[in-house]
């Protein structure tokens, strides 16, 4: 058992993340214009409208969350004097709050999805696939809320903290051993989190990547005025 924990948790992390990096890059470079999110609100835009925002706030408050409770170092919680019982009733009410919200508009989404016969024939497996996995994710997230009600003194985050921190400084074996002891509901959500790095290349995940960062600092483009033979930079 514990070399498959040391498998699971030290080294299946690193794996998933260095697919996740190159896989990427790769199909960045090599596979530009699939670069997208493929919409389909020409075959339904009620449904798409009403569950796109919630699940798109949701699950990027849930993300923040996340980056920012597992890897702020315990230090800087003392400093600011939160204590780990005072941390975990904060991201059990926001991780909770936001959870919903996410999963009330993937709820719709997936309603959508599975019964618009249209929207239906134009989805690939993987896109079904993704939206089931997040969807399973978001409730194993949800159900450890319940869970973490059996232990308010925060011992449980301090370990998946210690997970986390550990990892990011490549001390694969102690980030196995924090994760020993920790309840199921959380391992299952962690090595669940770590697959969709995984597949996160081969998907229409990646476009998440196409934030318009350069619709702030654009490039020069030459644009030719009507009967005027002048070229001007706009």
């Amino acid at each position: 058992m514990d070399y498959l924990n040391n498998v699971l948790f030290g080294i299946y992390p690193y794996i998933a993340l260095a697919v996740f990096v190159l896989g990427s890059l790769i199909r960045y470079d090599r596979d530009q214009y699939s670069w997208k999110t493929g919409s389909s609100q020409m075959l339904e835009s009620k449904m798409l409208r009403k569950g796109s925002m919630p699940f798109h706030v949701g699950i990027i408050a849930v993300l923040a969350g996340h980056f920012v409770g597992l890897l702020t170092p315990h230090q800087v919680w003392d400093f600011l004097h939160v204590t780990a019982p005072m941390k975990q009733v904060f991201a059990m009410a926001m991780g909770g709050f936001f959870g919903l919200v996410c999963f009330y508009g993937l709820t719709i989404l997936i309603i959508r999805r599975f019964t618009n016969d249209r929207v239906k024939a134009s989805s690939s497996t993987m896109d079904n696939l993704i939206l089931v996995l997040i969807y399973i994710q978001l409730i194993m997230g949800l159900i450890s809320i319940f869970v973490s009600t059996g232990h308010m003194d925060g011992a449980e985050m301090l370990k998946l903290m210690s997970w986390a921190q550990n990892l990011v400084t490549f001390q694969g074996s102690d980030a196995a051993a924090a994760m020993a002891d920790v309840h199921i509901i959380f391992k299952l959500h962690i090595l669940l989190g770590m697959s969709l790095f995984l597949i996160f290349p081969f998907s229409r995940l990646v476009h998440v990547w196409s934030v318009p960062v350069k619709y702030f600092r654009r490039n020069y483009q030459i644009v030719r005025v009507k009967n005027d033979r002048n070229v001007r930079k706009g």
